[in-house]
């Protein structure tokens, strides 16, 4: 009799301790987007759509060399995805901007290590600042 009043009492607090109410992850993109863009930089802005929870965006701003590939980072950011849109900001320093260098904002997303989503590249043609609106992640290849 003692083992099964044990048992019980054990599986009752197991449960009791399960469902207590999950916390809410911090508030991270509304509170970084409410700061003022630092003297001497520019920023690029806008939502990522399509982020599952729990997956980790990055979004990058990159310098494209001759051979179409990433030559150098401007400015980067990384969000927690919350399933909801994300909104992000990128600064970046506008003298980098070098005339004739091909600029492209770039983005992906990994859960567990896996690349699942990417943005389509987008063209920057200007280094002021500037938001882009709504960006849909895509599953990646």
């Amino acid at each position: 009799m003692n083992i099964r009043l044990l048992l019980l009492l054990t599986i009752t607090g197991l449960l009791s301790a399960c469902s207590s109410a999950p916390t809410a992850p911090p508030a991270q993109p509304e509170a970084v987007l409410a700061e003022p863009t630092p003297a001497g930089q520019n920023e690029i802005s806008g939502n990522l759509l399509g982020v599952p929870e729990g997956a980790v965006a990055e979004v990058a701003l990159l310098t494209i060399g001759s051979n179409g590939l990433p030559f150098t980072t401007l400015g980067n950011i990384q969000l927690r995805g919350t399933g909801e849109p994300l909104p992000f900001r990128v600064l970046f320093n506008p003298q980098a901007f070098a005339k004739g260098i091909r600029v492209e904002l770039r983005g992906r997303a990994n859960q567990s290590g896996k690349l699942i989503l990417h943005m389509p590249k987008r063209v920057i043609d200007s280094p002021q600042s500037q938001s882009v609106g709504d960006l849909r992640m895509v599953p990646a290849p």
